[in-house]
């Protein structure tokens, strides 16, 4: 079967001692997704450029988030069910640390809305696993339980694990790699042979994508017009 493993960091990317980057250089037909900033997380900017990766890619796709990159795997894959085989979701951060142009403390205070009621929250439709920690000072545990539990990913307790990143010690990380492979095989669908290109989801103004944007979009020029 025709497939592409596609990383996407999160926030700052994730640098050469990341388990991303170990993950990268332990399998066959992956790539790393390409022209985000990474030190802007605006989501629908992401969201794109992840999506666009998964319509370029060769094959089937397994999405391999951590962190912001969670977030902006989520979206697109609720625009491409038919292109995207699984998720493996690493520290999800809690939504409502960011609004729609970034984090919410550092860019335009806690006042802003947060990103919670702009994700889907529903089945993303394909096999996935939430990797949550006990102490992620970017998301209580709770939290990332009730967005796995909404997402129907099995979640995946590591207990004390920080964020799940290289402060954490999480460089090589065999564990991750083999979470990947038991997603992996719980793979049913159809090779890449079946897949009629003219059939994938382009759903337009309904896709969960477009809405993010227009919501986007919207909140941009509220702020604008507000702003002195």
């Amino acid at each position: 079967m025709l497939e592409t493993t596609l990383i996407v960091p999160g926030l700052n990317d994730s640098g050469p001692g990341h388990w991303q980057s170990w993950l990268e250089g332990q399998l066959p037909d992956v790539r790393r997704v390409r022209h985000i900033d990474w030190d802007a997380p605006v989501l629908a900017r992401w969201a794109t450029e992840v999506r666009r990766e998964i319509d370029e890619a060769v094959g089937v796709v397994w999405l391999v988030a951590h962190s912001y990159g969670c977030l902006a795997s989520v979206v697109a894959a609720a625009d491409r069910p038919e292109r995207v085989a699984g998720l493996l979701l690493v520290a999800p951060p809690d939504p409502d640390r960011f609004s729609a142009f970034g984090l919410r403390e550092a860019r335009h205070g806690a006042d802003r809305e947060g990103l919670a009621s702009w994700i889907p929250s529903a089945p993303i439709g394909v096999p996935s696993m939430v990797v949550a920690s006990r102490d992620d000072p970017w998301a209580p545990f709770e939290v990332s339980a009730r967005w796995a539990d909404a997402w129907g990913s099995l979640l995946v307790d590591l207990g004390q694990a920080g964020h799940i990143n290289l402060d954490s010690g999480h460089g090589p990380w065999p564990q991750g790699l083999a979470l990947l492979a038991a997603l992996k095989d719980s793979y049913t669908g159809l090779p890449l042979g079946s897949i009629d290109d003219a059939r994938l989801t382009h759903k337009g103004k309904r896709g969960a994508l477009a809405r993010l944007r227009h919501r986007t979009r919207f909140n941009w020029e509220v702020f604008t017009e507000l702003s002195p």
